[in-house]
């Protein structure tokens, strides 16, 4: 039987299913074996090794476990959730699932509103602007504003997180979209301080020096109490787990906070933003 010739340079699901071919090959497996393997027909093997059929995660981590790559830089599940959120920077998709089981998360951001805190109209604003620049094209800023929607979803459940938030005054200040699309935004801000699990703080110009950061930083505390930060530059993103860089930042953080408005003189400075733009 003749052998399909796959184009790995056709599209990201197609080197995906060429490198399946190849590892299976490469141990002289056939389709009905890796099938067997990992509880799949050789017919769905044979759909995504030739780019018929996308991959999903749980047949990425079977492949995995059939190829004895789990956990690897070369696992199927890594190479997937890039394909999922290709346009994300490196890390991220991996910090997303700790985050949605994170019993604490703390954020530091500038320029923007944080993500979890974005309205749709918002973070589609965002995402359109990167597409009128020709960062990204149309469908990943689709994919973007559902992946935001999907990381808010994981914060509502029995037993939610406590959101500790610091902005810098910036978030305020800059203006995304018209003026319906701040003062939503503006106003979800408010409404979102007044629920018991949230705390915002705004991290005003005039603390100049004293602060602490000047890139977004996100820090998570785990059920087990260990804590994990996440930070990205324009470029990248790095998730750290070291007890050694992750603890100076926490302690950074804490010493932000208290260079920060409290959260009564923050809603004051929101609601006066607020009035301006109505």
């Amino acid at each position: 039987m003749n052998k399909n010739e796959l184009n790995p340079d056709a599209s990201a699901e197609a080197a995906y299913g060429a490198r399946l071919r190849s590892l299976r090959e490469a141990r002289g497996w056939t389709q009905e074996i890796l099938a067997e393997r990992t509880e799949y027909s050789s017919v769905h093997i044979s759909a995504v090794e030739n780019g018929r059929k996308p991959p999903t995660l749980r047949f990425s981590r079977s492949v995995d476990v059939a190829f004895g790559i789990a956990g690897t830089p070369e696992s199927f599940e890594r190479e997937y959730r890039e394909i999922k959120h290709g346009s994300l920077l490196e890390g991220f998709p991996e910090y997303v699932g700790y985050e949605g089981r994170a019993v604490e998360i703390r954020l530091f951001e500038i320029g923007l509103i944080p993500g979890l805190l974005q309205t749709p109209e918002y973070a589609r604003t965002v995402a359109d602007g990167d597409v009128q620049r020709g960062a990204i094209p149309p469908e990943q800023a689709e994919e973007r504003v559902s992946f935001l929607v999907e990381r808010q979803a994981a914060l509502v459940r029995p037993r939610p997180p406590m959101v500790l938030v610091v902005m810098d005054e910036s978030c305020l200040r800059h203006e995304v979209g018209h003026a319906g699309v701040m003062e939503g935004q503006l106003r979800r801000l408010v409404e979102v301080a007044a629920l018991p699990n949230w705390v915002l703080q705004v991290s005003p110009f005039a603390i100049g020096a004293r602060r602490s950061f000047n890139l977004p930083v996100n820090l998570l505390t785990l059920a087990d109490r260990s804590v994990m930060a996440y930070t990205e530059s324009q470029a990248r993103g790095h998730l750290e787990r070291e007890t050694t860089a992750v603890v100076p930042m926490l302690t950074a953080y804490h010493q932000l906070q208290a260079e920060a408005l409290s959260q009564a003189e923050s809603v004051a400075m929101i609601e006066q933003v607020r009035k301006g733009i109505s």
